[in-house]
């Protein structure tokens, strides 16, 4: 296996697919040239030229339709949004237009689109450049919503979106570019609508997503060294097609649940998972479902105020052993 950054998996997976697949294209500002904002597609255009690697001007409605557009005349393109904040300046097509080709054609259109976009914060851009928005994405019906954590998360998931026939919100989380890995060497492809347990645990279940996966390994491993209290995490990885199997069973064995999540409180994806947890299994639950999330707010720019607005290793530790003791 080789040692990747997460950024450098973004690349590898969209190499991988283009080498394969000559209907996969990739358009975006400064995604060529430049090797993208974050530096996530660097030597592409010199892989495959300007006709498949493409500038576009800032406009994430024009490059959105054109995606869209190709997506339903037989290409599969990828189109970046620099930051998840600006899919507000062309969520017509998300919402109205991509999202439902499908099912208004009557199956006589496919949409096979993935957009990559750079989620979350941490990384001191502001109100406007720092929201997790896969939320937004996860309350409109026919897109798939994708949040991997890893370097081989985003190799293998990102390949698996670029092949699936329907249009993919694929959540790149900005503060984890520089982490790295191990990522499978050649062709590689994984599963969407699977999350994955990566630490095992008894006494109760933590979901979480993106940025919050590492963070909430750390609370889990100093939970178990300063307590004896012995937490499962799972990366759920995926929020439409979400994976209530891996979830139920873990919540079934450990019986308390706590979400760890990055976006706003009020209407974010934990909400729902408790909701669905609260219906399915209510008499496996030892305890109320409890989410650690971010307050309902703008996040703020100063390093110290949003250190203390998203969740950290410190708050979900205090949490857990708070409500657990």
């Amino acid at each position: 296996m080789a040692q990747l950054t997460y950024r450098e998996a973004v690349a590898a997976a969209i190499a991988q697919e283009m080498y394969r697949d000559e209907t996969v294209a990739f358009i975006g500002e400064d995604v060529a040239g430049a090797g993208g904002v974050f530096k996530a597609t660097v030597g592409l255009l010199d892989k495959f030229g300007p006709k498949r690697v493409i500038d576009t001007p800032i406009s994430e409605q024009a490059m959105m339709g054109a995606a869209m557009g190709a997506a339903m005349t037989g290409m599969r393109p990828i189109v970046e949004i620099m930051f998840s904040d600006f899919l507000a300046v062309c969520w017509d097509f998300v919402a109205n237009e991509m999202s439902k080709s499908h099912y208004m054609s009557n199956g006589q259109l496919k949409c096979p689109l993935v957009v990559r976009t750079g989620n979350g914060g941490g990384s001191r851009f502001g109100a406007q450049h720092s929201q997790s928005v896969e939320n937004w994405a996860m309350a409109i019906p026919g897109i798939k919503v994708v949040a991997p954590s890893t370097p081989a998360d985003v190799k293998g998931l990102l390949a698996a979106s670029i092949r699936d026939n329907d249009p993919v919100l694929f959540f790149e989380h900005k503060s984890l570019y520089a982490t790295k890995g191990e990522v499978p060497d050649g062709e590689y492809i994984d599963t969407l609508g699977t999350a994955k347990v990566v630490r095992k645990g008894k006494d109760a279940t933590i979901l979480a997503l993106a940025m919050m996966v590492p963070r909430s390994i750390a609370a889990a491993d100093k939970l178990m060294k300063d307590t004896g209290i012995d937490v499962e995490v799972i990366d759920v990885r995926s929020l439409v097609p979400l994976d209530m199997q891996t979830i139920n069973a873990s919540v079934k064995k450990t019986g308390r649940l706590f979400t760890v999540e990055e976006n706003p409180r009020l209407c974010g994806w934990g909400a729902e998972i408790a909701s669905i947890v609260a219906d399915e299994l209510f008499w496996s639950l030892d305890g109320p479902i409890v989410r650690i999330t971010t307050p309902h707010m703008p996040l703020p720019a100063a390093d110290n105020l949003e250190d203390i607005t998203i969740p950290s290793v410190d708050r979900i530790y205090s949490k857990v052993k708070q409500v657990l003791k």
